[in-house]
C-alpha cells in the first residue's frame, strides 16, 4: 500500500510535536525563566494578593513586600509587626518538579518572629534565583549559609497564615486548603503527632534548610468564607 507523502509529513510533524510535549512533561522548569514571567505587572494586585494570606484584621496593618527587578522591596509600611509577601516557586522544596514554575504564587502573612527569622531565607533564596544560578548551585548556597550561620534558625513561635483563595501551587495541586504553618529547628515530628492516622497536622522536612515545617489546615479562607 502506498501512503501519500502529505500523510507521512503530517504524521512526522505530529510525532515530533508529541515527543517535544512528552519531554517537557518529564522535565519542566529545569532552569529560570525570564524574570518578567515571575513579576506581577500590577503592583497593587500583588499587594492585595499578599494581604489575602491572612484575615483582614491582621493583614490591614501588616508590612507588605512586592517582588521587583532586584528582589523584594517594601511596598507598604506596617504597624503590627506582621509581614505579608507573595513567595515564588524557588521557595518550594528543591525536589519539587515545579521548583522554577513562574506561575506559582504563594501568599504568606508572617508573624513577627517569622518575619525576623524566615524572611532572611526568602531574601537569600530569591537573590540566588535571580542571579541565574542552577538548582544545584542554589542548594549549595543555602546549605553554606546555614553552615556558616549566616541564616538564622526559626525563632520560637514562628508561624504564618496561608489562607488565600488565590494561592497557586502547581498544575497538579492548584490551590491548597487554607492553612497555618509553624517553623521549628529540625526536630522529631512525632512530638506534634504529625502524619499519624487521623491527625490534622502535616509535616515538611526541608533540605538543606535545617527546618521542620508543620502545616495545620483550617476551615475558612482569609475572607471568612468556608473552605471546601
Amino acid at each position: 500500500m502506498t501512503i501519500p507523502l502529505r500523510s507521512v509529513s503530517i504524521f512526522v510533524v505530529l510525532s515530533v510535536a508529541w515527543q517535544a510535549r512528552a519531554t517537557d512533561a518529564k522535565a519542566p522548569y529545569q532552569s529560570m525563566a525570564p524574570l518578567d514571567q515571575y513579576l506581577m505587572v500590577d503592583r497593587n494586585s500583588e499587594i492585595a494578593l499578599a494581604r489575602s494570606a491572612a484575615p483582614k484584621s491582621i493583614s490591614k496593618d501588616a508590612e507588605v513586600l512586592v517582588l521587583g527587578q532586584h528582589g523584594y522591596e517594601t511596598a507598604v509600611k506596617g504597624k503590627n509587626g506582621f509581614v505579608c509577601v507573595v513567595e515564588r516557586s524557588w521557595m518550594s522544596p528543591f525536589d519539587d518538579p515545579e521548583f522554577l514554575n513562574p506561575d506559582q504564587r504563594l501568599p504568606l502573612c508572617l508573624n513577627p518572629p517569622a518575619a525576623r527569622s524566615h524572611l532572611p531565607l526568602t531574601f537569600k533564596t530569591t537573590e540566588l534565583a535571580m542571579a541565574g544560578l542552577s538548582k544545584t548551585q542554589m542548594f549549595d548556597g543555602i546549605k553554606a549559609a546555614y553552615d556558616k550561620k549566616e541564616l538564622p534558625l526559626p525563632e520560637p513561635g514562628s508561624m504564618c497564615y496561608m489562607m488565600s483563595k488565590q494561592q497557586y501551587f502547581s498544575r497538579k495541586v492548584g490551590n491548597a486548603d487554607p492553612h497555618l504553618m509553624f517553623w521549628f529547628p529540625q526536630k522529631d515530628h512525632q512530638d506534634w503527632g504529625a502524619e499519624f492516622p487521623g491527625s490534622p497536622v502535616d509535616i515538611h522536612q526541608y533540605s538543606p534548610q535545617p527546618i521542620t515545617e508543620f502545616d495545620i489546615s483550617v476551615s475558612k479562607w482569609s475572607d471568612g468564607t468556608p473552605a471546601p
